[in-house]
């Protein structure tokens, strides 16, 4: 009598449920509210994320993102940036439409994605140079995940600098089965693991959803000595297969509950249009002392940014059903 009352009340829950679904669970209305979470901040993600991308400058054409190396470098004018310091301990040493992120330690330098292979040599080594540091201070190079434009110069920086490259398994994995340029296996990042490095320690997660084994990262710095925790959401772009999309859901339902523990009040991304990073680093090469810096916009916005990738993925996984 037990086991009926509990199968009973099961069946009315979850078709309650399913008639939730029905009436307002549409693809529409996760488009709704990624359209409200966006607000005025993240409206270049929004678009791209539940809108048709357009093509971008500096990188793969349409369709190739991801896909293999583009067939030639492009033009240096399209993509060079100079590089630019964000925060008391991390830079931008990124292209215009990509972006890499070095963050310096009491011990070296960890460096946040490495771009292509025809950019690492001017925009990273050539910016730290710029900057006032040593190239050859790159102790780690975490790779987010391995689409050329950000796996692309980590055989540069292992040759030339023996920097240690730091992937997740699933993702060298993927590595090992691309073509073109690509750095050899090397470290295997496990999820929420820290890593450290002198006086700074960052710690991963591993995200699938945009690769099977996408890197997002928390990394504490300092702006004129006060603390801050940058959430960076590894892999942005979606799939077209029902597995990816799920997965990418959980992963970031899981991240925004990780940054809200954390209490992260900055979020980057490793592309400039989404974290708005196109109109935050000409402020900041101007910045006056003691004035606000762009990046830091607190934790609701942190989460908002993550709930716009994930009600986007929402809204394409209810499309494919």
């Amino acid at each position: 009598m037990k086991l009926a009352l509990t199968l009973a009340i099961g069946i009315a829950v979850t078709s309650a449920t399913l008639v939730g679904q029905n009436a307002g669970d549409t693809s529409e209305a996760h488009v709704a509210r990624a359209k409200t979470a966006a607000a005025n901040d993240f409206q270049n993600l929004f678009t791209f994320l539940c809108a048709t991308p357009a093509p971008r400058g500096g990188g793969p054409g349409p369709g190739r993102r991801g896909g293999g190396p583009p067939p030639g470098p492009p033009d240096r004018s399209t993509w060079y940036s100079e590089p630019v310091r964000v925060f008391d301990n991390l830079y931008f040493v990124g292209q215009s439409e990509y972006s890499a992120w070095a963050v310096t330690t009491s011990e070296g330098i960890i460096l946040i994605d490495t771009l292509f292979d025809y950019s690492v040599e001017e925009e990273v080594a050539g910016g730290l140079k710029k900057l006032g540091f040593d190239p050859a201070a790159i102790r780690f190079a975490v790779v987010t995940h391995p689409h050329p434009d950000h796996h692309g110069g980590a055989k540069f920086l292992q040759d030339r600098y023996r920097a240690r490259v730091v992937m997740s398994a699933a993702d060298w994995d993927v590595i090992d089965r691309l073509n073109g340029t690509r750095p050899a296996r090397d470290m295997i990042a496990t999820d929420g693991q820290q890593l450290t490095l002198g006086d700074t320690t960052v710690t991963l997660y591993i995200t699938p959803g945009h690769t099977p084994g996408t890197l997002s990262v928390l990394i504490p710095v300092r702006d004129n000595g006060k603390r801050h925790l940058v959430a960076l959401w590894g892999g942005t772009g979606l799939n077209a297969d029902r597995d990816s999309l799920q997965a990418y859901i959980k992963s970031a339902q899981r991240f925004d509950e990780i940054t809200r523990q954390a209490g992260a009040d900055v979020i980057l991304s490793n592309h400039t249009d989404w974290d708005g990073s196109k109109v935050h680093l000409p402020r900041l090469a101007k910045r006056e002392p003691d004035s606000p810096n762009p990046y830091v916009v607190g934790t609701p916005a942190v989460r908002r940014y993550l709930e716009v990738a994930r009600e986007c993925a929402m809204a394409r996984l209810m499309r494919l059903n």
